[in-house]
């Protein structure tokens, strides 16, 4: 099981520590390194700006939302990247929810989600084979555009920078089964947000029978601490942000695959909670067997066990969410061990 640093998006500001973590992270023998947008700071600009103070760790997008951009603009951004580094990109796409898509970015979420994903990666990987102009008559994506209010004066194109690998990895998030189960067959790996490794169950019949070198590389926080309880506290206010507000009440694809995996009265209190104000409420209703379960946090002796459990599933790549380089170094220690 490979290694990984995830180091997510900004806050308010820049992170002044993620160039220093990833260079650590890097020397400690990392494979990748994976940046990450919301509505605030965009997935490849902070990420090629890694790219730029490190040599060999590998690049990832964990992940760009794919309403921010058409997939032409995406495979643009992944190929140029690509070759800036040396082919160490690796493209993470997902598709996001109707709060951000239609909150946001001002489109409207896909009416079939899975259709909509399909034609995205259909059209990224056009541009970077690069075998012929980019043409698909998609219902979320046509290349060339001929709905209402074209000119009728569009034609297919090829880029012209030639890209470095036409094979560059796509991964995708996805969280449903219907959802995980296209992912095996479309991209070449996988990016869960919330993975457990006692049940991977939740995630559908499609983990159990996976294609051959396929990429399965969740995100988890890891923190080596003495208190557990304690350790959890930035685990339960991630999940709560998540599942409280990272959606409607109605449609929240976090909360539904945090029900799946046997917390849905939990769950359904976190978004009250969350939805009414009540958010410091809503981080301590998040229980600290779930957060446990999707995370290392603890002594070491304790993550050293766990870790185990994460060994022996299907897991290529653990992405870790880790603040210090502490906690790096001994993942590090212990995965080689």
């Amino acid at each position: 099981m490979r290694l990984g640093l995830a180091l997510g998006y900004w806050g308010r500001g820049p992170s002044p520590g993620h160039v220093a973590l990833a260079q650590e992270a890097e020397r400690l023998g990392y494979d990748s390194v994976w940046t990450a947008e919301s509505w605030g700071s965009d997935v490849f600009t902070p990420l090629a700006w890694i790219a730029a103070h490190t040599s060999r760790i590998r690049l990832g997008t964990a992940v760009a939302q794919m309403a921010a951009r058409p997939p032409t603009t995406t495979a643009m951004h992944a190929l140029t990247l690509d070759h800036l580094s040396g082919g160490r990109m690796m493209l993470g796409l997902g598709l996001s929810g109707p709060q951000v898509v239609e909150g946001w970015y001002g489109r409207p979420f896909p009416s079939s989600p899975l259709t909509a994903t399909r034609e995205y990666v259909d059209v990224v990987r056009q541009v970077l084979r690069r075998e012929a102009p980019v043409e698909l008559a998609g219902r979320f994506h046509s290349h060339p555009y001929r709905g209402p209010g074209a000119t009728g004066l569009g034609k297919p194109l090829k880029p012209i920078t030639h890209p470095l690998r036409p094979g560059l990895p796509i991964l995708l998030g996805a969280e449903g089964p219907k959802n995980v189960a296209q992912t095996t067959r479309i991209a070449d790996g996988w990016l869960p947000l919330y993975w457990s490794p006692t049940r991977p169950e939740v995630y559908g019949p499609a983990v159990r029978e996976l294609p051959e070198d396929f990429l399965v590389a969740p995100l988890a926080q890891a923190r080596v601490c003495d208190d557990v309880a304690e350790g959890l506290l930035p685990v339960k206010a991630m999940l709560g942000f998540y599942i409280g507000g990272m959606g409607h009440a109605a449609r929240n694809f976090h909360a539904d695959l945090m029900a799946r995996m046997g917390y849905e009265e939990e769950a359904h209190r976190i978004q009250e909670l969350f939805l009414s104000g009540h958010r410091e409420e809503a981080v301590l209703a998040v229980p600290d067997a779930f957060a446990d379960e999707i995370s290392l946090v603890g002594p070491r002796e304790r993550i050293a066990e766990r870790l185990e459990l994460w060994r022996k599933g299907p897991v290529t790549d653990l992405l870790a969410l880790a603040p210090d380089p502490h906690t790096l170094r001994v993942l590090a220690e212990l995965n080689s061990s």
